[in-house]
């Protein structure tokens, strides 16, 4: 799965930039309170006043030197506050600002010290770097100038003396830079042009560290989906110092190393060629130990992104020990850290060689406890690791040992890319039950402890061959787990042993629900229509509710053996011409008759079970079936119990399996009902017994013609 690096995983970014930026101003700056009352106004007033002044005072006097200082500070304290820059940017403040970015031309009179030197323009930098925390300023602030003199404060080190206000004044410039060119492919391309990153790279060296951060972070800024700025700062030589920055204990400079990296290789093949060459790896999987979360992130989204294509990579990255801190990683309470952990495992488990190495080191149970997260990237990053996972063969047994199985088929599923790879996963597992894998199963279903066992059978259920069904439900005691599961204490177990059930019941076609009315059993001769209730040749007549029925002996003989035993047995009726049939409606004796003669009829639901009951009486099998099918269609959760106790009642074999399949199938809602419990102990005898002789039967649609 490609993760693409979103534009909104910075926006955090931007906003931690504008708290760095407010944490570092000097402690003898001096705090500046909103004014009350008509806001805004009170707020256009006092930006005016600053902006005057720094119209002003553009001069290397001490005077105009210490009013623009004041000035471009109580800009920057009232551009803390987001709700408020509108009205700075309204009053005029961009324009005066970026004009004291540049020191004032000096004059004969200006010669020897100047004051405040560095200290207006660090102010400046400062406070536009606020307002363009507003992208709708961002452009203003550039076409107003500010990028070539900012660019030019970068270069400041370079004047010979370093001092803290040097060094002060470098890191505003490089801040405001990131803050501008923030999700503006434009401005990220205009301080290219303007020459920005030439210095930023040099930067990267110098003995502050602070300014080493911030041109770290201007650089990842500059390199987020620009190919032209990417290729720039690898030409600059950024990447062998780059690389060294990664192994600094400071967290805050590795954790922006990573990031320029993680944006320098994203979808440049070349570049992540480039440093991979340049020894990144080692380092960059030296992050994901490290006390920074952040730090961690990158390093295994860049993990992720080095193992993209390359094969021999993946392999790399894990003999060089990655595996291990990721699976760690995993189980981080931090959301983010559980996600491109999982990404990043996700691609090294498409390399044959990698994916028993993750399942040995214990990626399988985490990566199945992220399923359960309602986070939908997270869900899908941890589901692509198990689908690459499931393709060893050496990992089926551990999947199906703790419950992966379940987990999978359990699972809430909030994309559809991510229900169609556990669908893939499944589909995966289920080629794999075979040979060694299917023999190693069984031994765990022999010796493992008992959760174990029925975790193997509830999985076979769903996965296995229906040519291995009878080795593994009855010779190797399967069935019998599968039953244990179904009269379990546990709801949820129940219903785990129910859907297995009916999966397996499924692939034993001959429990198949009954989809199509039966044809008689056995192949019988019928008068015909023309004969039902008719005198013609009638030589027996029978009584029902007081009408006579007219029958012909050699029809009822040929039809039962219930009729044979009546007229060729020691009954009375044998030599009776009238016969008298108690407890049968006319209509139902009238069906009945109406198949002896022609071996077909419509039967509705509401006789049914009259006429089952007559079809049992008199052992017409071949009506007995047609009646249960025609009851089976009317099977609900509201009288499945009933129907239940009346294929018992009239050891109705066909209506009897149905019922069973119906149970089984809407075991979930059904456990829900009153006397749910009671049914289930009762149904479990026959389950025993109609699944070991479906099983044990020979496949007819596997044999050959």
């Amino acid at each position: 799965m490609e993760l693409q690096r979103r534009q909104d995983q910075y926006l955090p970014e931007k906003k931690g930039q504008k708290r760095k930026l407010e944490d570092e101003i000097e402690e003898d700056d001096p705090d500046i309170s909103v004014p009350s009352g008509d806001v805004k106004q009170a707020l256009l007033s006092d930006v005016g006043v600053q902006v005057n002044i720094l119209n002003s005072a553009f001069s290397w006097s001490e005077a105009d030197r210490a009013a623009a200082k004041r000035a471009t500070h109580v800009l920057a304290e009232l551009a803390k506050n987001e709700e408020v820059v509108n009205v700075i940017v309204e009053g005029g403040a961009v324009p005066a600002l970026v004009k004291h970015l540049q020191a004032p031309p000096s004059l004969e009179s200006d010669r020897g010290s100047k004051p405040y030197e560095h200290e207006v323009e660090k102010g400046c930098a400062f406070a536009l770097g606020l307002l363009a925390v507003k992208p709708e300023h961002q452009q203003l602030i550039v076409d107003t100038g500010a990028l070539s003199h900012l660019v030019d404060l970068l270069k400041r080190y370079k004047s010979g003396s370093i001092s803290r206000a040097v060094n002060s004044v470098i890191r505003r410039a490089a801040d405001a830079i990131t803050n501008l060119a923030h999700e503006n492919s434009s401005i990220k391309t205009r301080v290219r042009v303007e020459g920005g990153i030439p210095p930023l790279v040099e930067l990267l060296d110098f003995t502050d560290t602070k300014v080493q951060r911030a041109a770290a972070g201007a650089l990842r800024t500059l390199a987020f989906k620009n190919d032209e700025n990417k290729n720039q700062i690898v030409e600059c030589n950024a990447l062998p110092t780059l690389i060294l920055m990664l192994r600094s204990e400071d967290a805050a400079i590795h954790y922006e190393a990573v990031g320029v990296i993680g944006n320098l290789v994203h979808s440049s093949p070349n570049i992540k060629k480039e440093v991979l060459l340049a020894g990144a790896l080692q380092p960059v999987i030296g992050l994901l130990s490290s006390c920074c979360s952040e730090s961690q992130r990158e390093a295994a989204l860049l993990l992720g992104q080095f193992a993209a294509t390359d094969s021999d990579c993946k392999v790399h990255i894990v003999q060089r020990g990655a595996v291990p801190p990721l699976i760690e990683m995993l189980q981080s309470p931090d959301v983010q850290l559980r996600e491109m952990s999982a990404f990043a495992l996700g691609r090294l488990a498409q390399d044959a060689h990698n994916q028993a190495g993750i399942a040995h080191n214990g990626g399988i149970v985490p990566l199945l406890k992220l399923l359960d997260s309602k986070i939908g990237s997270l869900q899908h990053n941890a589901a692509f690791a198990l689908y690459g996972l499931a393709d060893n063969e050496d990992n089926v047994s551990d999947f199906i040992r703790v419950g992966g199985v379940q987990k999978l088929q359990d699972g809430e599923f909030i994309v559809q890319a991510t229900k169609d790879c556990v669908a893939k996963t499944l589909k995966r597992l289920e080629e794999k039950i075979h040979g060694r894998v299917l023999s190693h199963l069984l031994y765990l279903m022999r010796v493992g402890e008992k959760a174990v066992q029925r975790r193997v059978a509830l999985a076979l259920a769903h996965l296995c061959s229906p040519d291995d069904q009878r080795n593994i439900f009855i010779d190797s005691n399967g069935l019998e787990l599968l039953i244990g599961i179904l009269g379990s204490t546990s709801l949820k177990q129940q219903n785990d042993g129910a859907v297995a059930l009916y999966k397996l019941a499924n692939k034993a076609l001959t429990l198949s629900p009954v989809d199509a009315a039966p044809p008689s059993p056995t192949p019988q001769v019928y008068l015909g229509e023309q004969y039902v209730n008719s005198p013609t040749l009638s030589d027996v007549t029978f009584l029902v509710e007081g009408r006579r029925f007219f029958a012909h002996r050699i029809c009822l003989l040929a039809s039962s053996d219930a009729f044979r035993a009546m007229f060729d047995g020691g009954y009375r009726e044998k030599d009776a011409r009238d016969i008298e049939i108690p407890n049968i409606r006319w209509e139902v004796f009238e069906l009945m008759m109406r198949f002896v003669y022609t071996g077909s009829i419509e039967i509705t639901v509401d006789i049914a079970q009259d006429l089952l009951r007559a079809a049992d009486q008199y052992l017409l099998e071949g009506l007995k079936r047609l009646c249960e099918y025609t009851i089976a269609q009317d099977i609900s959760l509201e009288n499945v119990s009933s129907m239940y106790e009346l294929s018992e009642a009239f050891n109705a074999a066909s209506l009897r399996h149905t019922c069973i399949l119906f149970i089984l199938q809407q075991f979930e809602k059904l456990s829900a009902r009153p006397g749910h419990t009671h049914l289930v102990q009762r149904i479990l005898p026959e389950i025993r017994i109609y699944f070991a002789k479906a099983l044990t039967k020979p496949n007819l649609h596997n044999q050959r013609p």
